[in-house]
């Protein structure tokens, strides 16, 4: 057998070898790219949090302007996705992947402005007297970034176990938002002069409840790139 012949298969391996290692050098970047998206946003929702219980309009003013830094974010994931599907040819799975990848990039960039919405609240609240429920609002505004860290080290491990538990925990969200609901229209019933601040802090329950939606959302798609099944986490 000739060199030539010999070196055959290694040279008509080599362009599929060489698209591989392109597509997983595009993966781990758009991988890297959620990963700090999340680490923004949950850093966002806290110091939105932060800013309405210690009634910080510098703090609030920060949040809304960093809002900007979450949706450069996003946009280098999804340019980062569509060049890989352009120039890679990922199969199926790959391509199953960075299309979840790029929607969970959208649920974050939803978060953040859900982040920023509760900053823009914090702006008005500022003026009118203190509502003891935003005690309630804080505990349930540290789950939800809480559960913004915890699915987004389930999206990179493909981990569906940590998934279910983190979209589960979305409950809590959703009892704590019901009670300081139903706490706050009480107020407004008996003090009518409580009805501006009281809709404010029944808006910023319910970003803040969206938050916990949006991140069942994100668990959904990973138990979907875990196991292939489509399942609602929270029905």
């Amino acid at each position: 057998m000739d060199e030539t012949t010999e070196r055959g298969p290694a040279i008509a391996a080599s362009p599929h070898l060489a698209s591989r290692i392109g597509l997983d050098r595009e993966e781990r970047i758009v991988k890297d790219g959620i990963l700090r998206m999340g680490s923004l946003v949950e850093s966002q929702i806290r110091a939105s949090i932060k800013a309405l219980t210690e009634r910080d309009l510098r703090l609030a003013e920060q949040v809304i302007g960093d809002d900007v830094r979450v949706n450069d974010a996003q946009r280098q994931v999804a340019d980062t996705v569509v060049t890989a599907i352009a120039t890679q040819s990922p199969v199926a799975r790959d391509l199953r992947f960075l299309m979840a990848l790029d929607h969970v990039a959208v649920e974050l960039e939803r978060i953040g402005d859900h982040a920023s919405g509760i900053a823009k609240q914090v702006q008005w609240l500022i003026e009118e007297p203190p509502i003891r429920e935003v005690r309630d609002l804080a505990r349930i505004g540290h789950l939800a970034a809480d559960l913004v860290r915890g699915v987004v080290s389930a999206l990179i491990d493909v981990d569906d176990g940590l998934a279910r538990e983190v979209a589960a925990r979305d409950d809590e969200i959703d009892h704590g938002y019901r009670a300081i609901f139903a706490e706050i229209i009480e107020l407004m019933r008996t003090e009518p002069g409580s009805v501006d601040a009281g809709t404010r802090v029944i808006l910023v329950a319910h970003w803040v409840e969206r938050i916990g939606d949006r991140v069942t959302n994100i668990a959904e798609d990973v138990v979907y790139l875990a196991t292939g099944k489509v399942e609602d986490l929270n029905p």
